[in-house]
Parts: structure tokens; sequence; C-alpha cells
């Protein structure tokens, strides 16, 4: 989704920039043609059924209702669908099939709830229903949201208006802690310098800010790309040679000597002010050549920090080449950075009627129809870095066979995606070409995979029911945890991916320590070997809270030897950290998983992790 996000800011600048009427229809295609971009779910058939779920939303303070809250229900098997709450908070949802779903509600100034959260940063608990049940009273109570606001200023002490200010907590995501953006929204500063971030949960926050908005520039810069056909000759205009490092609070672009603002519950704090720290600015130019040896035109040029925390915020510049392969990119701040050149173009085109279509495809001079890229780390400095080559090659391309065991292949084969995701994810810094959009698999089971380029997990999505992932392997070897390293130009083939009929199911129930059955909890399941967890994207280690009735359940496990650990809170995803899951080893209860079969476990609370 990371393409659909920036094509989509191609097309809020092109409607801005006149290119396109706001009134307009508008198509994204990515890819060649007859490689259409692909939307979530398409392909897929969703279900309706008889079931009803039906519930309020109130505050948790007075429990008084909330109106004019967005309610959303999503599930495997249907199109999440959006429930507006009337005068008195209420919501419901018809005709669902049976299944189980996840509920969540927001409003502005609130704190955005899942159903059955009861605690910051937790996970909801899923519903489970029957088709023609009918369930009421599925209530959702959400808090006030906590405020922080403040007042950004440059070194004189003169208010920065047009600045980004954005709340960020570190979490635990696929093996490793990062920052990352926390709940509520990305304020921008008035023309008095003040910010206001509002619908935070309680908890510990870094406040980070930076001058340019990137991703709209980028947006706008490329939108006028269009208009003006990715050339960029015609007249210069003088840079600053100084300008805002991103700064955290209170005042420091070191992440390590950046200051916790700690919230309660609907608490606001207003004086987080904090000075942007000057740093002398760059300029970087240079040439992109493609593979054949020639100047690649129309090419995104991007300077990105190699910081992931940076990375996450879209903190990055970026330029396109002119005829020549030529590129200009301004205004950079000291740091270390990957200079990125993507063989992109957007091509708009008149479908008739009021309809545009925005088309991603390879630049010219690119080699066909596969996409080019490069990339070289450079260390900025505040002084201009010129005549940089940055020479691009073809990704890899992979090809391979899907195979179905334990049953007949399934119908509707086709809706399969493949796809290749960084095995460091999320790899923001890796562009357009980073992430390949998802190979659809054909009737025969065969699929093909292009612009692949370095280690790469192979993964699978929109199973038909009742199938899951047994294994990938390459070359004889097993590569369904580890990946493999694809090298640009390579041509790969004889991938074997198997789907099992025989998958595997745990459920089961967990009581107190007075033997009074719980139905708020968090259960933590993960393999007994701890080399596992540390694999990306592990399969091996997962968290979940029980149904409305107090039952849990996880399907699709690989086959092995586990634990399985009931606390009463774990923020999501934190049952990824070894070290938490080193502690918790021996406190519930070990099992061992076959293929295709089904375990119950009955599990005393262990207290807190």
């Amino acid at each position: 989704m990371r393409n659909f996000t920036k094509i989509a800011g191609v097309v809020t600048a092109a409607v801005a920039l006149g290119i396109v009427s706001a009134a307009a229809q508008v198509q994204i295609i990515q890819g060649g043609p007859g490689e259409p971009f692909q939307m979530p779910g398409q392909g897929r058939q969703f279900k309706t059924g008889t079931a009803r779920l039906t519930g309020r939303v109130l505050t948790t303070e007075s429990g008084a209702p909330i109106r004019r809250a967005q309610v959303r229900i999503m599930g495997p098997e249907i199109m999440a669908k959006t429930a507006m709450t009337d005068g008195e908070g209420r919501f419901e949802f018809r005709d669902l099939p049976g299944g189980r779903f996840n509920l969540s509600a927001s409003k502005s100034g609130y704190v955005t709830v899942q159903y059955g959260q009861t605690r910051p940063f937790e996970s909801g608990r899923p519903i489970e229903l029957t088709d023609k049940q009918v369930l009421e009273n599925a209530d959702i109570t959400m808090p006030r949201g906590s405020v922080i606001a403040g007042r950004i200023v440059d070194e004189f002490g003169e208010p920065l208006p047009d600045v980004n200010v954005t709340a960020m907590r570190q979490t635990w995501t696929n093996g490793r802690r990062r920052m990352t953006p926390a709940g509520g929204r990305i304020a921008q500063t008035n023309d008095l310098g003040q910010f206001r971030i509002y619908g935070l949960p309680p908890g510990d926050y870094f406040i980070s800010a930076t001058l340019r908005g990137p991703i709209d520039m980028m947006a706008v810069e490329m939108a006028a790309s269009v208009r003006a056909g990715f050339n960029e000759a015609g007249p210069t205009a003088s840079n600053p040679s100084s300008g805002y490092a991103p700064t955290y609070f209170p005042g420091t672009f070191n992440v390590a000597d950046a200051q916790r603002v700690t919230l309660a519950v609907g608490q606001e704090i207003g004086n987080a002010d904090f000075a942007l720290t000057p740093v002398r600015l760059a300029k970087i130019t240079g040439i992109v050549i493609g593979s054949d040896g020639k100047p690649l035109s129309g090419a995104m040029v991007t300077a990105s920090p190699s910081s992931r925390t940076e990375v996450m915020l879209g903190m990055q510049n970026s330029s396109r080449t002119n005829a020549d392969g030529a590129f200009t990119i301004n205004n950079v701040a000291p740091g270390d950075y990957q200079l990125q050149a993507n063989a992109m173009q957007v091509i708009t085109s008149s479908e008739g009627g009021n309809t545009m279509v925005f088309q991603m495809r390879t630049a010219a001079g690119g080699g066909g129809g596969d996409a080019e890229f490069g990339s070289v780390p450079l260390v900025v400095a505040g002084e201009d870095l010129p005549n940089i080559v940055l020479t691009t090659t073809k990704g890899a391309t992979a090809t391979g066979k899907v195979t179905f065991e334990g049953g007949a292949k399934p119908p509707n084969v086709t809706s399969i995606r493949i796809s290749a995701p960084p095995a460091d994810s999320p790899a923001m810094n890796l562009g357009f070409a980073g992430a390949p959009g998802p190979g659809a698999v054909k009737e025969d089971g065969t699929f093909e995979l292009k612009g692949l380029a370095g280690q790469r997990l192979i993964r699978t999505a929109a199973l038909p029911p009742g199938w899951t992932l047994k294994s990938v392997r390459m070359g004889g070897a097993d590569i369904t945890d580890t990946g493999a390293d694809f090298r640009a130009g390579d041509t790969v083939s004889g991938i074997e991916i198997t789907l099992s009929s025989q998958t595997t199911s745990i459920t089961g129930s967990v009581v107190g320590p007075d033997g009074t059955a719980m139905k708020d909890y968090t259960l933590v399941i993960f393999s007994d070997d701890p080399e596992l967890w540390k694999m990306p994207m592990t399969r091996w280690v997962t968290g979940t809270r029980p149904d409305q009735d107090g039952r849990f359940k996880v399907q699709n496990m690989p086959p092995g030897s586990y634990h399985a650990v009931a606390v009463e809170y774990i923020p999501s995803g934190e049952w990824g950290d070894p070290e938490l899951l080193e502690r918790l080893k021996g406190k519930g209860r070990r099992f061992t998983l076959e293929e295709g079969s089904t375990e119950t476990l009955e599990l005393k609370l262990s207290g807190t992790y």
C-alpha cells in the first residue's frame, strides 16, 4: 500500500494544480500495460449472511453516548464496512456471515478504541458470530484523547509556521525496537508557531518536528512534472545554504537526547515549546545512468535518511531527472543517507468522459518493461556534493509455481497473490522499487515477481478458505522463514510454494488464580526454539485476545513445539521482544502442534508481563 499512498499524493497534487478536476473519476494503475494495481481484496469473493451486530459507543468518563462516531467492522470474509452512531450512540451491522470480526470506533478528540480494549495500545477482542446470530450490546467506550501542545520557534525565538509536529513512541516491530508515529494526528504549526496534537492515548511520547512537508512536496513536484512532461529546463532560483534539521523535544536532533513526555488519560500538556536546530544545508547534484549505459530521464531520485526513525516520518528530499539524466536535490540536512534512483514514470491519459488514468511505468531508457533502480550511501556534512553518478540496474525476476498438498486444487486460484516483502520490513527507504506489487497466480499455479533486490521473504495472500502456507523452497533449500538474497539483474526460476489443506488450530480458555473463568487477558504463543523468535516477520510468535465469550482461537501456526502463556496485559506487538519471551518461557503450558491438528488448551492466568 505504500505505492498507492504515494500515487494518491500525486492525484491530490494534480487536483490542486489543475491537472485533473476534483470531480473527475480517477483510475490508478501500477506496472506496465496489463499489470493493474491490486486494490485490497481484489479478486476475492466476499460473503453475506443473516447475523446481526448492535451496540453503542459511550464515553469512558460518564457513559454518555458519543454521537456521529465512526464504527468499523473488519473480517477475512467481508469487505470492511463503516457505520455512524446515531443520537443515542447506537450502531448496527446487518447481513453478516458467520465468522470472526474486529470492531473499532473513532471520533475526533477521542482515543480510537477497539472492541474489548481496556488499556492503552492493547489489541481489541475479536467477536465470533454464527450465521443467524444476533449479538446485542457490543458496546465500545472511548476516553477523551490526551493533548500535547506547544510552540516551535527558530534560533532567534521567532515563530515558525508550517512545521510538521509528530508524537512518536518506541515499539517493538519486526525484530527491533523502533521509533514510530503514535496515535493522534500530525499537527502543523500556525502563523504563531503553535501546534496541538490531540486524540492521544495515555503513555510516553517523544515529540518530533520538521520544517518540511516532504511527502506533500514530492507529490507536488511529481504532479508538476506530469504537467511539464518531466522537463525541468527553465529558470533557476536561489536556495538557502542553511535550514533546520528534524528536531526532537526539548530541542535536539539526536534521538538519544530526546525527552519523554508522559500523558495521563485525557491530560493536556501545553508547554512543549522548543526551537528547531539550525544546520547548514547541502545541494546534491549528479546524473543517473541506466543499465544500458544511457542517461535515465524521468527517474525519481530520493535522499532518504538511513535512520529508520526519520524514514518512518517520510523525511526525505527528492527530485526527478531531466532529459539528460541530471538531477538536483536541494536543502539536504547533515546526516547519513541512501541516495536512490527509481525509474518510474507517472503517465496520464484521458479515457473519455470525466475519467483520468494515472499509470506507473518504467521510465524512458529503463530497458523495456522492467523497473530499474540504484542506491548509494552518502554522508552529508553541510557541504555540497556535486557530480554524483548513480547507475541503475534491473531488479531480479523470480518465477515459480504454487502446488496444493492434502486436497484437490481449489477453485479461483487466480485470486492468490504472491509478494516478496523486504526481510527487514518496514523498509521505507527503498522507494517505489523497494516493494514490487504482488504477483498474481495463473490458472496453472505459476507466478512471476519482478523488481526484486536484497533479502526478500516470499509470502502468500488471499488464500482460498481452508488452505495455509506450508513451505517455500528455492534451489532445494527451505527459505520460508529466512528468505533469499536477490541480486539485481538475476533471473531465478523454480521457486516452489506449497500450500496445505492440513491447517492447524489452537483454541481454549483461561481461568484466574481462584479458578474463575477470565474474559479479559492477552495470550502469547511462541516457539520453543528461541532462534525462531528472531526470524524476519516471524510466523512462530503471535499474540491474541479472547472473543466476547472469553475463548481464544489461533489458526495456521506452523507445526512445532510451543509455549502458551496468558497474562493480564501486553501492548500490541510487544510479544515479539525476545527478552519478554525469555521471561515468559516456563510460566504457561508447553505443547506440540502437529500438522492438521487442533489443540485445546485450558490455561491459568500468569499475572502481568
